[in-house]
């Protein structure tokens, strides 16, 4: 007989956003306790599918150094989604007058910056991006200042430009950041609005 197996962990810290999506299951946004989460971020940033997050040379001591000084920071925030209680994607939000690409664009009133990456699941399941995406947009937009969400993706992720085209992100300019050339990308509440519509 199969011994069933063990409960995911709770997250270390309060759920602050979640969403019950159709056909997938319950997800939940909480922030990064780097102190007892953050080696899960750095068995992530070990594999080829996230080498555009650009962390893959990290060890596990510095990549808990840069999440406790992200905690630390007003400007930034990083958090983990659960997918029923696996960990299952990064998500961090900063002012974008506090990084470098907030020199390189009109930084507007209620612009907040995003990057995301999806970690690997135990069961893939259909339709997983769309709705974390969906999950981390509505915790931005929950709070009514936010008006617009900024992104800026590698230019040569190709496979992330063409969902998001997909997803009908606005597309901005290619600009070259210190570490990488990105494309700006722009998502307003309207279109969020309908994107969600989409999925259900």
């Amino acid at each position: 007989m199969t011994a069933p197996l063990p409960e995911p962990p709770s997250p270390a810290r309060p759920v602050l956003h979640e969403r019950r999506a159709p056909g997938l299951g319950h997800l939940t946004l909480a922030e990064l306790d780097p102190a007892t989460e953050a080696g899960i971020v750095h068995a992530w940033t070990r594999e080829e599918r996230a080498r555009f997050w650009m962390m893959g040379d990290k060890s596990p001591d510095e990549v808990r150094d840069i999440y406790t000084w992200i905690d630390s920071q007003p400007t930034h925030a990083a958090y983990l989604v659960r997918l029923d209680g696996e960990p299952t994607a990064l998500f961090q939000t900063y002012d974008p007058r506090a990084e470098e690409v907030g020199e390189l664009y009109d930084v507007q009133p209620g612009d907040v910056g995003v990057h995301l990456m999806t970690g690997p699941l135990t069961t893939p399941r259909p339709g997983f991006t769309p709705q974390v995406v969906a999950l981390v947009l509505g915790a931005c937009f929950a709070d009514p200042a936010t008006t617009r969400v900024v992104a800026e993706p590698d230019a040569r992720n190709a496979k992330v430009q063409a969902r998001l085209d997909a997803m009908g992100v606005a597309r901005g300019p290619e600009v070259r950041l210190s570490t990488k050339p990105a494309v700006l990308r722009f998502l307003d509440r309207a279109t969020y609005d309908a994107l969600v519509a989409t999925l259900g």
